[in-house]
């Protein structure tokens, strides 16, 4: 397994610095929107490869906010022109639940419109925030400022964690380790969820 995890990391250690800053524009994306991808395996790595000259920490950072607006902005848009039935839906295709677009909306009518920037940087509520501000309403300028704002400061502690201790493996190998290893089964789950679906739907239609 361990041969497994490094073999992964190193892929994602190449494919970071093989796609660029494109690549972490496009992993971002993806990470703010319903499908779940953790952000440690763009950005960490990242940090990583700039501490050795080969990206640069402010572009990827820069790289790193682009993609979580354009994400961030895509559930919005969502939200804001297909309401909450159609978006349940969607995001059900990516096993999430109602409970967990609950507790979104809770923390948005708790807290107020400065959520879109603390949401930031808590797992979960992260990727879903977009969709409550969407529900409401919520001025798209402020949106776009206070989400940028989270993002940015999220995806700078995660290059600062890669640059930082890029130079010490086996300080931030096991983090990111874990990380493939939860994006691994995320990715299992989701195979296994979709040849489900695609079974059960060929037998209502045989049916």
């Amino acid at each position: 397994m361990t041969e497994i995890l490094t073999g992964a990391i190193d892929w994602v250690l190449a494919t970071v610095h093989d796609w660029g800053y494109t690549g972490i524009v496009v992993m971002m994306t993806i990470e703010s929107s319903f499908i779940p991808f953790p952000s440690e395996v763009a950005m960490i790595p990242a940090g990583y490869l700039a501490a050795q000259g080969r990206m640069d920490p402010f572009l990827a950072t820069l790289a790193g906010i682009a993609g979580s607006l354009i994400g961030a902005l895509v559930n919005y848009v969502l939200a804001l022109y297909l309401g909450r039935p159609a978006v349940e839906r969607i995001a059900g295709w990516f096993f999430v639940g109602p409970d967990k677009l609950d507790s979104a909306d809770l923390f948005f009518a708790r807290h107020g419109e400065i959520t879109t920037f603390v949401g930031r940087l808590i797992p979960v509520i992260r990727q879903l925030i977009s969709l409550p501000a969407g529900f409401a309403r919520m001025n798209l300028a402020r949106f776009a400022l206070y989400t940028g704002l989270g993002a940015g400061l999220w995806s700078a502690v995660l290059v600062a964690i890669g640059y930082w201790v890029g130079a010490n493996e086996d300080l931030w190998r096991p983090m990111l380790q874990k990380v493939t290893l939860w994006l691994l089964g995320g990715i299992a789950v989701l195979v296994i969820g979709y040849v489900t679906y695609q079974r059960r739907r060929e037998v209502r239609s045989s049916g």
